[in-house]
């Protein structure tokens, strides 16, 4: 999987978020998306995801062929701090409704995914009864056991205590070998495995 970007610039309003943004982002590579608060880190990886388009320059993603933007959502899995978790649901009962319309990979079924993040006591309660770090770890789940080719984590260990940390980076080292990942942080414990770097500081427009 690639997704090059030629000359990109995405505004709100009249206010560019960034602008002039190249670049190429491939398979069995990990990238950190670094910038203070504010810089567009969100925005960018939103960008990546098709959620939302460009004023100018283009994003195109490739997987053997050429694969439009209405589409690329089969191809993505998201975890960030805006998107929320159905808090009536159990946590089993949440990965088999996600798995129905992002399905996991491989010999990845709800029970072994809970086993794996340590949650068998959480298993049947209500997300609502979660502590902020349980919510993370579910969001974690729901995006990197996700049978895609690229991972976009924004600010993935949000409310992670140590263990938590621990287990991330187990998540990431087990599942994500070969695929597209990519963090947007301005935390190095979240990103320090990335093998490359790019700083939404370098394209913003004063």
């Amino acid at each position: 999987m690639t997704i090059a970007l030629n000359k990109a610039g995405k505004r709100f309003n009249r206010d560019w978020i960034f602008r002039n943004l190249s670049g190429r982002f491939e398979s069995g590579n990990s990238y950190a998306i670094i910038g203070a608060n504010g810089s567009g880190k969100s925005t960018f990886l939103q960008v990546i995801a098709g959620a939302l388009h460009l004023n100018e320059g283009n994003c195109t993603w490739t997987a053997g062929n050429p694969v439009p933007s209405e589409k690329i959502y089969r191809y993505v899995a998201c975890c960030a701090p805006y998107l929320e978790l159905i808090e009536e649901m159990t946590l089993l009962e949440l990965l088999g409704f996600h798995q129905q319309f992002k399905p996991f990979m491989a010999g990845i079924t709800p029970k072994k995914i809970v086993e794996e993040l340590g949650m068998q006591a959480a298993a049947h309660k209500r997300i609502q009864q979660f502590s902020s770090g349980m919510k993370q770890r579910a969001k974690l789940a729901q995006c990197i056991y996700s049978d895609t080719p690229i991972v976009l984590l924004d600010e993935p260990c949000t409310n992670l205590d140590r263990q938590g940390i621990d287990l991330y980076y187990t998540l990431i080292d087990q599942y994500c070998k070969d695929r597209l990942v990519l963090v947007g942080s301005n935390d190095e414990v979240e990103y320090k495995f990335c093998r490359q770097q790019l700083s939404m500081m370098d394209y913003k427009v004063f």
